[in-house]
């Protein structure tokens, strides 16, 4: 696959199990040469809450409503719960051997974060990169990823507007993130800007392309997944819908 070439997939808000299974299948195809390097954007069709790899399901279940009664599902990447309600989020796959990887993964976080920023402050948000880490991890730390401080995280004032996860395979990584529009749920500590969320979403969805194309030198075309994609996407929903993987200790 030809590794100037930017895949860009708009997907329209899907529940749960669907958005990871996509993100999933994607990480696969790119890492087995059948797809090219693929920027996924999508919404939440409900408001969700996602685990990181490492995160205990019991932690979910004493959490108080209304957070603790919504659906819940467990990402292939690590890190902080999140809340998934107003918001954008993205799915970037690169091989293992692109060269946008060549500077470890903290240079994919800084790349595509400091498009998030830009892309941000066009739209008047005063958003910036926070340089400091709080020392959280899977087994110490607030339950909200948004509640938790990494040297890449994007903040507005002192909280956070923005964050990302990586996988990595020994023929792809996957990173995904998401962009707070807007929110809903005091129990997920996130930055507020006064924006029409409809609008600020569709907004981004340009802007952010535009911003990722230019930092890498990529050539950003839109595309569609294959039929295999979805049926790999199909498969994978079984996993992420069901109970052993999402309750696994």
């Amino acid at each position: 696959m030809n590794s100037s070439f930017l895949r860009i997939l708009n997907d329209p808000p899907l529940d749960g199990p669907t958005n990871m299974a996509r993100d999933e299948a994607l990480l696969e195809a790119v890492g087995r040469g059948a797809a090219p390097p693929t920027l996924r954007l999508y919404e939440w069709a409900a408001p969700t809450v996602s685990l990181g790899y490492f995160q205990k399901i019991d932690d979910f279940d004493a959490l108080p409503p209304p957070a603790g009664r919504l659906y819940v599902v467990r990402r292939p990447t690590g890190g902080g719960a999140i809340l998934h309600d107003r918001e954008l989020t993205y799915a970037l796959a690169l091989p293992a051997a692109h060269p946008l990887l060549a500077g470890g993964p903290n240079a994919l976080y800084a790349l595509v974060h400091d498009a998030v920023i830009a892309c941000l402050n066009a739209c008047g948000a005063g958003a910036w990169r926070g340089c400091e880490s709080d020392g959280s991890s899977a087994a110490r730390g607030p339950f909200f990823c948004f509640a938790r401080r990494h040297c890449f995280d994007v903040l507005v004032d002192r909280d956070k507007i923005a964050g990302s996860a990586q996988r990595r395979t020994r023929t792809a990584l996957l990173q995904h993130g998401s962009i707070i529009t807007g929110s809903r749920f005091d129990q997920q500590p996130t930055a507020v800007v006064p924006w029409n969320v409809k609008e600020i979403t569709r907004r981004l969805r340009t802007d952010l392309v535009i911003a990722l194309s230019d930092a890498t030198g990529l050539d950003a075309q839109a595309g569609g997944w294959t039929v295999e994609e979805l049926s790999r996407a199909e498969e994978l929903l079984i996993k992420y819908a069901g109970s052993v993987w999402t309750r696994r200790t």
